[in-house]
């Protein structure tokens, strides 16, 4: 390689705006859906700028690293999915989303410095998926998202949920499986711990007394444990050599 070259990425395969139109589907309720999954995209294709009208969007499966700023252009988008990409970054300019009530991003390499503070302006954001990518923490800006209902936190590197965000007035189910909540105190917080393997939230109004008193000491057990340590060994997918390569006992929790 001559020297100053920068060595070139993946090129992936080309979509032209004639196979985008012939991968347009019709959704049971009427909606009209892009789906762009599993082709070996390395590159957002730019043509489908021209189909911007659309309301959901399926670029999984493919090797993505970037998802360009023009994706504020797809204002209908009520529907996105990025779920098995290489994505290490997110653009600001996915808060002008404004009808986006659900957004997957499984699988891929994000941190809480890959999420912009302007993820919290997705007002009507309901179904959110973080699951299997590399978060140590969450970032201030979910909890802004007050329409949450559901959290995909499963396979990362989390060792506490922050009460900004396990509060948030609608959130339903938090799915943290995976996740090294470790601690050094006694059984009790160990069976405490275990239990956070798959949360689930409801509101107060829902719940009869006894249930709500209950919850409500399960959540003091929860606020006294501050001992958390990371876990020595990060958790690695050196399987996925191709998206869903190992994954297969999990795709129905990362879809």
């Amino acid at each position: 390689m001559g020297k100053g070259k920068k060595k070139a990425g993946p090129t992936g395969k080309k979509i032209t705006l004639k196979l985008a139109k012939n991968s347009l589907r019709m959704t049971a309720d009427g909606k009209r859906r892009l789906d762009l999954s599993n082709m070996g995209i390395a590159t957002f294709p730019k043509c489908i700028l021209k189909l911007a009208d659309v309301d959901e969007l399926d670029l999984s499966r493919n090797m993505l690293q970037k998802i360009p700023d023009y994706i504020e252009d797809f204002k209908n988008l009520r529907w996105l999915d990025f779920h098995s990409n290489r994505i290490e970054t997110l653009p600001e300019t996915i808060g002008q989303l404004e009808n986006l009530f659900y957004l997957n991003l499984c699988n891929n390499k994000l941190t809480a410095a890959s999420l912009p503070l302007q993820l919290g302006q997705l007002k009507k954001l309901r179904h959110l998926n973080l699951g299997m990518n590399g978060f140590e923490c969450l970032p201030s800006t979910l909890a802004a998202l007050k329409e949450l209902q559901e959290l995909g936190l499963f396979d990362n590197h989390l060792t506490g949920l922050p009460e900004n965000i396990v509060n948030l007035p609608k959130l339903m189910k938090v799915n943290v499986k995976r996740n090294p909540f470790l601690q050094t105190r006694g059984e009790e917080d160990i069976d405490t711990i275990q239990r956070l393997e798959c949360l689930y939230l409801v509101n107060e109004d829902s719940m009869c007394k006894p249930c709500l008193k209950k919850c409500k000491e399960e959540r003091d057990k929860l606020n006294k444990l501050k001992c958390f340590a990371p876990s020595a060994r990060k958790l690695t997918f050196q399987g996925l050599l191709t998206p869903n390569s190992t994954a297969q006992e999990t795709q129905e929790e990362w879809r």
